[in-house]
């Protein structure tokens, strides 16, 4: 068995009120790989991602890692195996400091002090944050603050990370930090995003959410040569994809000039 699979297996969700955010979502994403999932907003990328380690549970249908279904039997298991960084990093750090953050996850898994210490200090070093140990959390950059969340989930050794929206409100050479943090992660890989150049850069495999259903699921740079795919879904080229837009409109310009004008 290899705990760095996961799996959905036709999941759908209900929110309270009848409301179907995912509708028979399958897929399986296996060691090693680093997978996109995009969509346009209320398609159910962050719903499906609380479902990945119990957060919540279908309302049919089942999600696996490895070889077992996350049941209230297994969820304590999947949470060390599937590691979510969310979104907002401030729902994720709410110690006094950054190595109190770090550390809480390890001390509920019950391990001695210096276990812990040498769990924080890895972690820390793997997101080039260990400066920032004895610092408030509320102090922090916002790309600080990012790396300390996805340290929090590194402590917990998952075999899987799973981050939501990762470079949402970095500016360009946080993001540019982070891109490159992830690359080297030899973890499995799933991120949600509406930054699609990340996406690119990072994923060889994507999937489209559309209306909480999985419209498509293959290599990432034939997803985006997909125009009616990505139109369908109100979604648009990486810009690296689009080209210069000043030499396009250049190159426009140019044809609509009358061809005597080049004599």
């Amino acid at each position: 068995m290899s705990h760095h699979v996961i799996e959905a297996r036709d999941v759908w969700f209900s929110y309270p009120g009848g409301s179907e955010a995912l509708r028979g979502v399958t897929f399986r994403i296996t060691h090693g790989e680093a997978v996109g999932i995009i969509g346009c907003n209320g398609a159910g990328k962050s719903t499906l991602l609380l479902h990945l380690n119990g957060y919540l549970a279908p309302t049919r249908g089942e999600v696996r890692t490895g070889d077992w279904p996350i049941t209230r039997q297994t969820v304590a298991a999947a949470r060390r195996a599937v590691g979510l960084v969310f979104q907002d990093p401030d729902d994720q750090l709410f110690m006094p400091t950054v190595f109190e953050d770090v550390a809480f996850g390890p001390l509920n898994l019950g391990l001695c002090s210096s276990d812990v210490d040498l769990r924080v200090t890895e972690a820390l070093a793997q997101v080039g944050a260990g400066h920032l140990r004895s610092k408030p959390p509320y102090h922090l950059s916002g790309g600080e603050k990012k790396r300390v969340a996805i340290a929090t989930v590194l402590a917990m050794s998952p075999d899987i990370l799973v981050m939501d929206e990762p470079t949402s409100g970095l500016d360009p050479y946080a993001r540019r930090q982070l891109i490159d943090l992830l690359r080297n992660f030899r973890h499995t890989k799933i991120f949600t995003s509406h930054d699609l150049d990340m996406v690119l850069e990072l994923c060889s495999r994507t999937i489209i959410l559309h209306d909480g259903m999985v419209l498509a699921d293959g290599a990432t740079t034939e997803i985006f040569r997909d125009d009616a795919l990505l139109a369908k879904c109100r979604l648009e080229k990486p810009l690296s994809m689009q080209g210069c837009p000043v030499c396009n409109r250049e190159r426009n310009a140019q044809k609509d000039i009358p061809e005597e004008h080049f004599h």
